[in-house]
């Protein structure tokens, strides 16, 4: 553990301490922000008798436009002279959610991204190869500066270029790996056509993956590439970055750092709080921050919340792998369906390559399109029958999902790739 005073900490404890900071938080954000004030004002919540998490469930909820509502600067609760760095999502519906932080947030974040790093198993003298963008995007320098805070040597290497990532991570021995999971894949595909065996030749233990939704069969693809522990880790740009959970060494769940990050999991169409255990959309709230306090974040992923002590020893809450994003859900035929789930069922099949695409066509679906690359050596084999392929393949998204599908099968590498997030669904409705 990199912080075991926290890390440690009991059910009890940590909910004492949850309500303790939330209390103060409340009425930080109440004094600093006006939006926060106008709206507590409104629904009549009296931000010095926050008692408990029922009363605290009066405040209302805040979403993703309200931080695009208050560009450039983003919720603010402090004066901009006191603001140290500005990091920004992308702007593809409108303009971009600018979130910004203080001395004290940066080295808070840092110190969560170091846990993080520390329950995955990752230790002081590892090499991280560090492939996620730097600038804008929280990602890079999330990952990289939590590396460095545990003590480990980064490699910044960030996206792309990919014969140079090989060819650092052989030369100088990287032993954790950081990564989308769709790069993670790309690179496995790669360094065989560089003349690499990925086992043999590079000395990766640990996978640090996040900033995509990805499957368990994606992982297991990626593990048996690679021979390493692929961990699961999960954060958005408005909660820090990355480093709000993470998947220990035992890999069942993931740990939202309690002590950091209140959550709650709400009814998606009511916003009714529901009980322990339930699926549900995750809604945070920041318990120290100073820049940009959130209350009652809407996440839109959907996931369960577990309260039980983990194998680890640690009782922070974890999720229980996110499902998808309720903004990502398609409806085929009357069915919710997430590209997470038809990643799922092609990544079981023998034959099926990492690179597939959702093709959405109109506003009203009955059955889904996918395009799904062949693996080239079975593309090569004799084995391969292209109608008895899309076939099976068909069949069984529509015996596991219920719904029907049209499979259009592509030659090996005609599938483009991206280097870093895989753009996994083509909406022709936005062109």
């Amino acid at each position: 553990m990199f912080d075991p005073a926290m890390e440690k900490l009991n059910k009890e404890d940590l909910q004492n301490l949850q309500l303790e900071r939330l209390k103060k938080m409340v009425k930080y954000a109440y004094d600093n922000v006006p939006m926060y004030k106008k709206r507590m004002n409104e629904a009549s919540v009296d931000p010095t008798k926050i008692a408990n998490l029922e009363d605290y469930a009066s405040i209302p909820f805040t979403v993703k436009d309200d931080l695009r509502d208050h560009y450039p600067y983003g919720i603010r609760a402090v004066p901009l002279e006191q603001i140290n760095r500005l990091h920004a999502s992308s702007g593809t519906t409108g303009k971009p959610t600018v979130v910004s932080y203080t001395t004290n947030d940066l080295n808070t974040w840092h110190r969560l991204m170091a846990r993080t790093y520390a329950a995955a198993g990752v230790e002081k003298g590892d090499i991280v190869q560090n492939t996620y963008g730097y600038g804008l995007f929280t990602g890079g320098l999330g990952f990289h500066y939590g590396a460095e805070v545990l003590g480990c040597t980064v490699i910044p290497t960030a996206t792309g270029n990919t014969k140079r990532q090989l060819m650092m991570a052989k030369d100088m021995g990287s032993t954790v790996l950081a990564a989308t999971p769709s790069y993670a894949l790309f690179l496995a595909e790669a360094a065989p056509k560089e003349g690499y065996d990925l086992k043999k030749d590079f000395k990766f233990r640990i996978g640090m993956f996040g900033a995509e939704p990805w499957s368990e069969e994606a992982r297991q693809r990626i593990e048996s590439a690679f021979g390493i522990r692929a961990n699961d880790v999960y954060g958005m740009s408005e909660l820090y970055g990355p480093g709000v959970a993470v998947e220990c060494v035992h890999q069942n769940g993931l740990h939202i750092w309690g002590d950091e990050f209140l959550v709650e999991v709400i009814d998606t169409d009511t916003g009714e709080v529901l009980p322990e255990g339930s699926h549900g959309e995750l809604v945070f709230t920041m318990l120290t921050r100073e820049a940009m306090p959130l209350l009652r974040y809407r996440s839109r992923d959907l996931a369960t919340v577990n309260w039980e002590e983990c194998e680890c020893g640690r009782y922070h809450p974890r999720i229980m792998r996110v499902k998808g994003r309720s903004d990502d859900m398609l409806i085929i035929g009357g069915v919710n369906v997430f590209p997470s789930q038809v990643e799922t069922v092609l990544m079981k099949m023998d034959g099926v390559s990492d690179h597939y695409q959702i093709i959405v066509d109109r506003d009203i679906l009955d059955k889904l399109h996918i395009k799904v690359e062949v693996e080239e050596s079975f593309f090569r084999s004799s084995e391969y029958n292209p109608e008895a392929f899309a076939k099976a393949l068909s069949e069984e998204l529509t015996a596991v999902m219920t719904v029907r599908a049209k499979i259009e099968l592509m030659d090996p590498g005609t599938i483009p790739r991206t280097e870093g997030k895989a753009k996994r669904v083509i909406d022709l409705r936005k062109q």
